[in-house]
């Protein structure tokens, strides 16, 4: 995290703020690679990017866990996954890039790993869906673990924004990576669990 300084000296007022700033950036980054990376796909021939997702059980796939979230099938399919990654991903954004960073990694762990185990042999997944719906995951159970009435306001307003499309991507249907979105909601709960800052009894 960059800091304010004057001779050494931090500005601790300027921190939360840099914070929020820094994480910003971070998702917007994110999401710049993912559309310049689709044009790039569209422009050269043959979608050659395309052969970058994750194929079910190849050991020479396992490096596509990472690289299958910022790719997709056409700019219709990366448009429906921007919206909800920018709305929902500029919440966990004003905690900072930091936070950002790792909940979106143990996302795409857990998602590309989940993916890479159980989904049918001779598929290939791509897109961003798994990070959307761990993004969702974890806004809705934060403030669960923390125990923080405004998170759990948060995570309503996630679930009555988004809920019925997200249940429907958890169904099982051909064509959708549904396993990728299962198990990117199991990592954002994983995510929410591992940052929980929830208080504990302390004896009298």
């Amino acid at each position: 995290m960059a800091k304010d300084t004057v001779r050494g000296v931090s500005d601790p007022a300027s921190a939360p703020r840099e914070r929020r700033f820094d994480g910003v950036v971070l998702l917007l980054a994110m999401v710049v690679v993912m559309w310049a990376l689709e044009a790039a796909d569209a422009i050269a021939p043959g979608t050659p990017f395309d052969r970058y997702g994750i194929e079910p059980r190849d050991p020479d796939s396992l490096p596509e866990v990472v690289t299958a979230p910022f790719l997709h099938v056409g700019f219709g399919h990366l448009i429906g996954n921007t919206i909800p990654l920018i709305a929902m991903g500029i919440v966990i954004a004003l905690q900072g890039a930091k936070r950002l960073l790792l909940v979106t990694l143990i996302v795409i762990v857990v998602s590309g790993l989940g993916v890479w185990l159980i989904a049918p042999e001779g598929t290939t997944h791509l897109g961003a869906s798994g990070i959307v719906f761990g993004y969702a995951a974890y806004l809705l159970t934060r403030g669960i673990f923390n125990r923080a009435p405004l998170e759990l306001a948060v995570g309503l307003a996630v679930a009555l924004i988004w809920g019925t499309a997200l249940l429907g991507g958890l169904a099982p249907q051909d064509g959708v990576s549904w396993q990728g979105h299962l198990f990117g909601a199991i990592g954002g709960v994983i995510a929410a669990r591992v940052f929980a800052t929830g208080r504990r009894r302390q004896p009298a």
